[in-house]
C-alpha cells in the first residue's frame, strides 16, 4: 500500500507495477484525508491510496519500482500480509505475478 499525491501518480505507478508483473492487481481508492507528523508538526493532505495485491517474494522489486516513481520524499511504502482469502484468488495471484 502507498499514498500518491495525485489519481495520475497513482495510475502511473499502478500501470508500471502491472506491466512489470510485480502485482496482479491494483486498486486506486481517491479521497483519502491524510493527518500525519511533518518536520516537526502535524500536518495534512489530500491523497489518493494505490494498494497493490502481489506475493511477498516480489515485495523488495516493487518497494523498488513505487520509490523510482513517487513524488513523496518519504513514501509510505506498507506490506500488509493476507491471513486469509479464498484459494482460487490467492492462486491466481501468484499465477498473476513473476
Amino acid at each position: 500500500m502507498t499514498m500518491c499525491a495525485t489519481g495520475k501518480e497513482a495510475r502511473k505507478i499502478a500501470d508500471a507495477i502491472l506491466k512489470k508483473r510485480l502485482a496482479a492487481c491494483t486498486n486506486i481508492i481517491s479521497g483519502v484525508e491524510s493527518k500525519f507528523w511533518w518536520k516537526g508538526k502535524i500536518d495534512s493532505a489530500s491523497e489518493v491510496m494505490l494498494m497493490a495485491k502481489t506475493v511477498l517474494a516480489n515485495y523488495k522489486k516493487l518497494e523498488a519500482e513505487i520509490r523510482r516513481l513517487h513524488s513523496y520524499d518519504v513514501p509510505e511504502i506498507v506490506a500488509i500480509p493476507i491471513a486469509a482469502g479464498s484459494g482460487d484468488y490467492l492462486d491466481w495471484i501468484g499465477e498473476s505475478v513473476k
